[in-house]
């Protein structure tokens, strides 16, 4: 047989709501360093109980397997999806959220003013049963640096509870909508806004905030889930006391040990204004209760303002989710001086790995490789890029620094040429899925590249704080996007779709051997997962950059929901109106989407799929 890992993966969801799989991760190798894997059969999956067809939080589980045991539809029935009902939004703005289907009820959440709508999947057309609005404060949408996104609710103990983008976090009745608490968790007059989904776990609410481009200082809160009260704040720039590093915080690395990195590491004050936020996915481990969450962009992004590495910044915690105490941290990349965020999704998979089993954190990061992390210890075990990169020329596995290539860092008043890959990374916020049928990754991601100009910032508190100018491309082959499927074990790609557009979208993967992707101009497909052939797709009447999700129906059948509504910081151009002849708009990604106005419009679009 195929040289093999022994996985399972760790897929525990919220309440009593629970999923099962077993998985197959990896064994992965970068520039000088090399780590190897015994070859062993695939062992049994966890006993946990079975895929109860129902989508209770955006990661599907707490392991952000994006993957469902439903399996009615499949690569050869797929041909026969028909359009089972649609919901309009009636918000004209990027919609990057995914539904949420818990007894028989649909909810939606929009991006500003962020609405709440639930649907009666038990009557036709699944009519709305109640909206609720949040009504979040008008100034919110000028602290968003990316179009003023959501990116998804959680249910928990019969509440939706999800983040507005005025940096509050609210719970609402399941039920009736009414709302039973809401909680004012950050300060939109520092440049503070929340886009985010929240993670529940051991009765708390785990909350980042977004405003790396503002100056602001990061950090994530946990809530407590029945009353809203906030438990602890952990910062992630600043003395440990702040950033609740004490005797349980044990990295791995050298470089990560130290009293008080979090303010040494950066020139004078400049840790108050540093970023580091925690805007993307959370991820949570029962057996070891730990939580794992990226950390964001240091600020500015001229890098000349803040020599040193700038902890605890473009990184990775594992914290304790009573007291938030940190247990370990990694940095992917240190001193970040291309504003690769640390906030993708990690995948946990429990491995064989060099002859002993492994709990692992594989994750697609920002900076273009492909990370397999112990995530007991945070050891990099190894790192493999995934599409063309030459901002960096590989990973140190000994030290587990990113050495980055000196001909391509930027410099005040210099232009530097194609840096690959360009600000949103290799892949940004957009979900992965993972299959343990195939032991594939599944990877939406972009191809670009951009030219970089250092200049000076100076900050005042609410307004941009980001001391360069920027201007994206195509990558090679010209194309800009690319639907990938990755095997984890022999650390290469399968096969890939390239795409004209970057694939903005979440992914999700089924036991039916399919997975769902969408395109920014209007496509949703569905792959065999196994091949990569494109056996179905629908034009949807906007660019997709949700989350598709599937569940089963009251009528017993599986069904697959995706929200339209182009936008995000890829098409800020189409949804926030902006001259294509600003190539430096949008921080730079106006420059290659100027084509995007003419292949789709604005839109906001609840489309539902059965056989």
């Amino acid at each position: 047989m195929a040289r093999g890992v022994a996985l399972v993966a760790a897929l525990a969801t919220l309440g009593c709501l629970k999923e099962s799989s077993d998985d197959r991760p990896t064994r992965e190798a970068v520039s000088a360093a090399s780590a190897s894997a015994s070859g062993l059969p695939v062992i049994a999956p966890a006993a946990t109980s079975a895929d109860d067809g129902q989508w209770t939080m955006p990661q599907k589980d707490y392991a952000n397997s994006r993957y469902s045991s439903l399996a009615e539809i499949t690569p050869e029935n797929a041909k026969n999806l028909k359009l089972a009902f649609t919901f309009s939004t009636g918000i004209l703005r990027g919609h990057e959220a995914g539904p949420l289907v818990v007894n028989n009820t649909m909810y939606v959440v929009t991006p500003f003013p962020n609405y709440l709508y639930a649907l009666d999947l038990t009557k036709e057309g699944a009519p709305m049963k109640w909206r609720y609005d949040p009504k979040p404060a008008a100034s919110a949408q000028g602290v968003a640096c990316c179009d003023v996104v959501n990116r998804g609710a959680v249910y928990y103990d019969g509440k939706i509870i999800y983040n507005t983008l005025d940096a509050h976090t609210v719970a609402v009745d399941a039920k009736d909508g009414h709302e039973v608490w809401n909680t004012k968790v950050g300060d939109i007059n520092l440049g503070e806004s929340v886009t985010m989904a929240p993670l529940v776990a051991k009765g708390k609410v785990f909350v980042g905030n977004s405003g790396g481009e503002f100056g602001v200082r990061g950090w994530i809160v946990a809530l407590d889930a029945g009353s809203g009260k906030i438990a602890w704040r952990a910062y992630n720039t600043g003395p440990d006391s702040e950033v609740k590093i004490g005797p349980q915080f044990k990295p791995f690395y050298d470089q990560d040990k130290g009293k008080d990195l979090g303010v040494k590491t950066w020139p004078g004050d400049a840790w108050r204004t540093g970023g580091a936020n925690v805007w993307g996915w959370l991820a949570y481990d029962p057996e070891l209760d730990l939580l794992y969450h990226g950390t964001g962009n240091p600020g500015p992004w001229n890098p000349e303002q803040r020599p040193g590495d700038n902890k605890w910044s473009s990184g990775i915690f594992a914290r304790r989710p009573d007291d938030g105490s940190a247990v370990w941290y990694y940095q992917w990349s240190y001193h970040d001086t291309f504003d690769y965020d640390g906030i993708n999704e990690q995948v946990l998979l429990d491995m064989q790995f060099g002859g002993r089993p492994r709990k692992v954190l594989v994750r697609a990061e920002r900076n273009g490789y492909v990370y397999v992390l112990d995530r007991q210890t945070g050891e990099v075990l190894s790192a493999t890029p995934f599409g063309f990169v030459n901002s960096s020329k590989g990973v140190d596995l000994k030290t587990g620094r990113l050495i980055y290539a000196t001909d391509k860092q930027p410099k005040l008043g210099e232009v530097t040429r194609n840096i690959c890959p360009s600000s949103p990374g290799m892949k940004d916020w957009q979900p992965t899925a993972y299959s343990p049928r195939t032991g594939y990754l599944y990877i939406p991601h972009q191809n670009l590249c951009m030219d970089h100009e250092a200049v000076e910032a100076n900050y005042i508190a609410g307004t941009p704080y980001v001391g360069m100018i920027a201007k994206f491309t195509s990558g090679p082959g010209g194309n800009r996007g690319v639907f990938q499927a990755w095997d984890i074990v022999n650390r290469k790609e399968v096969w890939s779709i390239p795409e004209k557009f970057p694939v903005w979208s979440g992914t999700l993967v089924t036991a039916g051997d399919v997975a769902f992707y969408g395109t920014m101009d209007g496509w949703f497909k569905v792959v065999n997962a196994k091949t990569g052939d494109v056996v179905w797709k629908f034009k949807t009447g906007s660019g997709i950059i949700g989350q598709p999700i599937t569940y089963k129906g009251p009528d017993g059948h599986q069904y697959v929901a995706i929200m339209d509504g182009v936008g995000g910081w890829s098409g800020a151009i189409v949804a926030g109106g902006i001259d294509p002849r600003d190539s430096t708009a949008a921080l730079g990604f106006v420059n290659a989407m100027k084509d995007l106005p003419a292949a789709t419009t604005k839109g906001g679009m609840l489309y539902v799929f059965s056989l």
